[in-house]
């Protein structure tokens, strides 16, 4: 009697379970559903994820409530400055910890812990410092963040482009452009944004126009990726939590004084980060004033060197540690 007893408590347990998952799934509240088909689609390799709960119907309806607009703008040049002495007097704690510095600082790292991620912002006081480069071992297999940053005596290091791998070289997505020049073209870009890069003035440039029309308009160092969160101060039009899930995520800007941003946030558990949303970016980057702003490869890829010392921790799915990468934007 006591074994058919304890067998029935067990079974009412998993029954349990199940109605729980079944809710959480498939209730009438999309929080879950949201979350688990924007992530898994975000990702490169485990997108199959959705289809494995969700049809294809119910996965574009979750798409749908969770977008990204971008805007039709290219950036302005002519409205960014050059940064300002220290103040005495801040608008906020955001704004004071990008302007408050000792004199001659190049960089300054600020730490990000918010709700439900944390990670690292870096403000750069001369843009000019600032270079994409490139892993002289692309062809084969790259470099780690903390190599390659070494290798180029960068200060400061974030990745930079998503990348295919083929025969084990790794082919950033995209067209990139170097010294103003264009040293490699590889599979399109599926992200949204376009060119994100910089001119000759030092000026953070996001363009849809062309490798040829950029580098004519004075385009110097860029790389393909998208979406574009910001441009000439206007964010850009976010339903739900954007449509890219919540993951690590790395991304770039520049404030109207002339400050460049690197951003670099931990997800997949590390350090208690559940990872960003792009609608969550948006809102992190206004907070400390960018005018212009893109987001770059993310996920395994997110890192962060300083003097060649990696600060952030990357997660991927199944593993932690560095991803090998293509390139990357450096201070030096």
């Amino acid at each position: 009697m006591k074994e058919i007893k304890k067998k029935t408590i067990i079974f009412a347990i998993i029954d349990l379970f199940i109605i729980i998952f079944l809710f959480v799934v498939y209730g009438p509240f999309p929080t879950f559903r949201n979350w688990f088909v924007t992530t898994a689609l975000a990702t490169g390799n485990h997108q199959y994820f959705a289809n494995v709960l969700y049809s294809d119907k119910a996965i574009l309806q979750v798409l749908k409530n969770n977008s990204i607009i971008e805007g039709n703008n290219n950036t302005d040049a002519s409205q960014i400055g050059t940064p300002e002495d220290p103040k005495e007097n801040y608008d906020s704690i955001y704004e004071q910890q990008v302007l408050e510095r000792e004199e001659g600082t190049l960089y300054k790292l600020i730490e990000i812990d918010e709700n439900n991620y944390s990670g690292y912002l870096v403000a750069i006081y001369d843009a000019s410092r600032v270079e994409l480069v490139t892993s002289s071992f692309i062809k084969l297999g790259g470099q780690k963040l903390t190599e390659l940053s070494k290798t180029q005596n960068a200060l400061v290091a974030i990745n930079a482009s998503g990348f295919s791998i083929k025969n084990k070289e790794l082919i950033p997505t995209g067209t990139v452009i170097q010294d103003g020049k264009v040293t490699s073209v590889g599979a399109p870009n599926r992200h949204g944004g376009g060119l994100i890069g910089f001119n000759k003035d030092h000026v953070l440039i996001l363009t849809t126009d062309s490798a040829e029309e950029a580098i004519k308009d004075g385009m110097v160092d860029a790389m393909t990726f998208g979406p574009f969160l910001i441009v000439n101060g206007i964010p850009a039009e976010v339903s739900g939590n954007g449509g890219w899930g919540y993951a690590n995520r790395t991304a770039i800007a520049q404030r109207k004084d002339g400050i460049v941003l690197f951003l670099v946030i931990d997800g997949r558990g590390a350090n208690g980060s559940n990872g960003i949303s792009i609608a969550d970016m948006i809102t992190l980057f206004e907070k400390y004033g960018a005018y212009n702003a893109a987001n770059l490869d993310g996920g395994g890829s997110s890192a962060l060197t300083i003097n060649n010392e990696l600060i952030n921790d990357p997660r991927g799915f199944g593993y932690t540690g560095e991803r090998y990468l293509p390139n990357a934007w450096i201070v030096k």
